[in-house]
């Protein structure tokens, strides 16, 4: 492995609606660089012409996993974490083969998972509307075998820390501000 510089690197896992983005916004706002996995799946699927649907989305998710092996969507954000600074929040992160691929590359990581029930999750995904979000509950429950395939459940059980989200945005934004203060007074790995 070539030098480089050391780094707090936080990987955040959580099923689709849980809470990641409040996470990975209260990160920014404490100046992490946040790098969302999801936003790569997202670039790749324009670069193939592709539209963010959820049915699109899911299928090249699974298609790069195919491809290129499970760490796949990891890799794809390498050279956007090479580039960033000593603090790095992962938002997205899907199984623990993709954890595996940050720990190689970067040293120790940190793995966070944010957990809600799956009512509370259907509820958030249909309030916020991002084109690749469920439109039914069948589509919500399409959505989450998906996310199961690949790992996501291994990857939640197996989180440094959890943040369980059944409560207002505010609580979840003040948990995550004290566990993320807490990683960084722990320092870089």
């Amino acid at each position: 492995m070539e030098n480089r510089p050391r780094r707090l690197v936080i990987c955040l896992t959580g099923m689709p609606g849980s809470g990641k983005s409040v996470v990975a916004r209260v990160a920014r706002e404490m100046g992490f660089d946040v790098i969302s996995m999801g936003d790569a799946v997202r670039a790749e699927a324009r670069r193939r012409g592709l539209e963010p649907t959820g049915p699109n989305m899911r299928s090249l998710m699974l298609e790069l996993r195919s491809e290129r092996g499970p760490a796949a969507v990891a890799e794809l954000c390498f050279p956007l974490i090479d580039k960033a600074g000593p603090e790095v929040l992962i938002e997205g992160i899907r199984s623990l083969e993709e954890v595996e691929a940050f720990n190689a590359r970067y040293g120790r990581v940190v793995l966070v998972a944010v957990h809600s029930s799956p009512k509370t999750r259907f509820e958030r995904l249909r309030a916020r509307g991002r084109p690749d979000d469920p439109r039914d509950w069948q589509e919500f429950l399409e959505r989450d075998k998906a996310e199961l395939s690949v790992g996501i459940g291994s990857a939640i059980a197996m989180a440094d820390h959890m943040i369980v989200n059944e409560g207002t945005l505010e609580e979840l934004a003040e948990e995550a501000r004290e566990l993320l203060a807490k990683l960084r007074a722990k320092g870089l790995n």
